[in-house]
């Protein structure tokens, strides 16, 4: 299969230059896509330039810091309009151990529509994060579960492999959602579109560089968004 990983960066100089050239030694038949939101630390010009010598990567330059579910989005759109047959999503930080790429690849192999690196689904793996984090992201899954009926543990996790079917079937131009309710509302989406979701197990370590991007923000949104998701579903009115 056509396969391309799709990473989001803001600010990531110090992870991007060391995860591209990994990327490219363990997945040489794949390509790389780096959405970049005018990084200030020169992120999206490093990767420009990376371009011009390796085919394999491409770069999407943002005007600015428009959020993770837009930029996904937008590498989404580049995915089939390059006529890409799987797309993977990922981190840039290394949280996303880039080794379980090959496992989300199988799960597709395999059949299923959308393969989900899942914290949750074997206990928690979790590593580094403080517990009020941790506590937070479990009962974040908890809650979206028993909201919308979604089958899988691990709701808002981002590291997945989505088949093109699975992304031509949703109205991406619909999709409002960013930060934890983005990963929730494109997996319930593919779910009620009759698409077959797995969830792979994975250990999740935080990030060593960089910044996290979690607010109270997108907190809030996403204890909305699941609530409007349902409320759609049942008026049959979902994209």
């Amino acid at each position: 299969m056509k396969s391309i990983i799709i990473i989001p960066t803001y600010n990531e100089l110090n992870n991007i230059q060391k995860l591209i050239p990994e990327l490219l030694e363990l997945y040489p038949e794949f390509d790389i896509l780096i959405v970049d939101d005018n990084s200030p630390d020169g992120t999206g010009e490093y990767v420009e330039e990376y371009s011009k010598k390796d085919s394999r990567v491409n770069v999407l330059k943002r005007a600015g810091k428009m959020g993770l579910g837009t930029a996904y989005v937008a590498g989404f759109k580049y995915m089939i309009e390059n006529n890409y047959d799987c797309a993977f999503q990922m981190d840039a930080d290394f949280s996303h151990n880039p080794n379980d790429i090959k496992k989300l690849y199988q799960s597709i192999l395999d059949g299923n529509d959308l393969s989900i690196g899942s914290r949750y689904v074997q206990g928690v793996n979790v590593v580094n994060w403080p517990m009020q984090r941790l506590l937070l992201s479990y009962y974040a899954n908890k809650y979206s579960r028993i909201v919308t009926g979604l089958k899988i543990k691990d709701c808002t996790g981002g590291f997945k492999c989505f088949k093109r079917e699975v992304l031509e079937a949703i109205d991406l131009d619909n999709i409002r959602s960013n930060g934890y309710s983005f990963q929730i509302e494109m997996n319930f989406k593919a779910w009620k579109k009759g698409f077959k979701l797995s969830e792979i197990p994975i250990i999740f370590i935080d990030r060593i560089e960089g910044t996290s991007k979690m607010s109270k923000k997108i907190v809030w949104e996403a204890i909305f968004m699941v609530w409007k998701l349902r409320l759609k579903s049942l008026l049959g009115i979902l994209k």
